[in-house]
This record gives structure tokens, sequence and C-alpha cells, in this order.
């Protein structure tokens, strides 16, 4: 759309429901990533997540894959870097995983095909994932003599410490089925099922108050890293009491209380 940027390996589309989808455009290479791609899917998440009518992201990609992870290409231009030029290399690849982990709208992977290396990443950073059941996914560094550095605390995060000793020591390919559940991904189905179960979340998603979907994710990430003492309870006790008394907690009490759709229902267009 013309209020964003126009980019040449990524299309980013905003719904007037609020529901923007980022696309990975490089078909012709299994929409693999390299320095261009990391750079406009960091530059579009800063744009989107200032963007107001930007309510839920959608992270998809085109073509027969989700994504392949690194460029082959790129990897050989890294071949030839020094040690401090490929630190800032993978700096800026650090950058945009985190960026889209911290994004303070929900966000929703939806894979099919090949999903491998940091692509797997991708997906632990969003919020939510969904697949086609065709779809196979692998940690394959390890097979090419490099490691998941970069993408290792959000996949961690995503699916344990035991999964993840075990799939990023053999690089194995591992199903739609087992990414369900070591926790990868949340649901999967056939690919003419997908577009129901993607409306399904989207809806349900939509039904939230967007200022307390924000604040729910913040204490999901503060909650991982601090230990569970008098200071964290204060914490998250003072976050309550703010949410309860803002505008918006009032009004989706009053709603529920009245049996009424909230404001924010309210103002979304069908």
């Amino acid at each position: 759309m013309s209020e964003f940027d126009q980019f040449e390996t990524i299309v980013v589309t905003l719904a007037g429901t609020g529901v923007c989808t980022l696309t990975l455009n490089r078909p012709q290479v299994h929409n693999a990533f390299d320095e261009l791609m990391i750079g406009e899917l960091t530059n579009a998440l800063e744009q989107l997540e200032k963007h107001q009518s930007v309510r839920i992201l959608l992270v998809r990609g085109t073509g027969r894959s989700f994504s392949a992870g690194a460029d082959l290409k790129w990897m050989q231009r890294m071949a030839d870097y020094s040690e401090e030029q490929n630190f800032e290399d993978a700096r800026r690849l650090a950058t945009m995983m985190d960026k889209l982990y911290r994004f303070p709208k929900p966000t929703v992977a939806i894979v099919h095909g090949g999903v491998y290396g940091g692509a797997v990443g991708l997906v632990a950073c969003c919020d939510i994932a969904i697949a086609a059941d065709s779809a196979v996914f692998s940690l394959s560094e390890v097979k090419i003599g490099l490691i998941p550095a970069v993408i290792s605390p959000y996949v961690v995060k995503a699916i344990g410490l035991r999964a993840a000793r075990r799939y990023f020591l053999t690089g194995e390919v591992f199903s739609a089925s087992t990414a369900q559940q070591i926790g990868l991904i949340h649901e999967y189905g056939d690919s003419d099922e997908i577009p129901s179960i993607e409306s399904s979340i989207v809806e349900r998603l939509r039904a939230g108050a967007p200022g307390a979907q924000q604040i729910a994710k913040s204490v999901l990430q503060n909650v991982l890293s601090e230990p569970v003492d008098s200071e964290m309870q204060d914490e998250t006790a003072r976050l309550i009491a703010r949410v309860r008394a803002s505008e918006e907690g009032k009004e989706g009490i009053a709603a529920f209380l009245n049996k009424r759709s909230p404001a924010w229902r309210k103002s979304q267009s069908d």
C-alpha cells in the first residue's frame, strides 16, 4: 500500500479490519532471506509497530515454501567476511528477530512447505503459529557446519530445552504434527483448512482489547526472565490496577456486565 515503503523482497498489505499481512516474496529462492530482506523486514516492522490502524500482523510466504532460511548466495558472501563483519551482519538479523518477537500487536505465522533454519526462528518469534499439514521443519544449520545461534533464544522459549537439544544437534526434518507436539506451532490442517483456521484465530484476536493485548505481551516477556518474588508480585499487581482503571478496562467490564459488544469491537469494520 502507498502508506508503507515499497519493498523488493516483501509485500505489506493492510485491510480495513486492521489485519496486516507481511508476505515474504522471493518465491524463486523459496523466500530465503539475505541482507536485503532482513533490512526490509526490520524497516517494515518499525513502520507497522507505530501504525495505529494495525491490530494484528500475519506473516506468510509466497510460492512453494514459507522460507528456506538463509540464502545460499548470502552465505557465500558471508564466508569472505571477517569475524567482525560477520558479527555486524548477524547482529542485523538478531535485531530483526527481536523486533518481530517484541512486536506490540498480536502476530500470527501461517506456514506451508519448507521451514528451514532461520525461518524456524521467524515462526518461534510469532505469538501464534499455524501450518499446513504438509509443512516440514528443520533446524538444519549443523549440517553445513553452522549453529542456530541468533534464533536460539526464541526457539528454545517456544519448544523447550529438551526438544531443542535434539533438533539443534541432529538437524533432522520434522513434520507439522511433531512441530505441534513440541510447541513450535499451535494448530495444523490440510491446505484447504488453513483459511478457516486462520479466520477463526483472527476473529478471536479481534475480540480482545488492543491495549490489554499489548500489555499482556509485555507481561509474558517479563515473567519469563524475572524471578517470582515480591518485586514481581508488586509489578503484576500494579499492571492489573492500571488496566482496571484505564478507559479500555472500564469499557470492557461495563460491556460484559451489560451484555453488549465493547467499543473496540463496534469500531472495527467487518
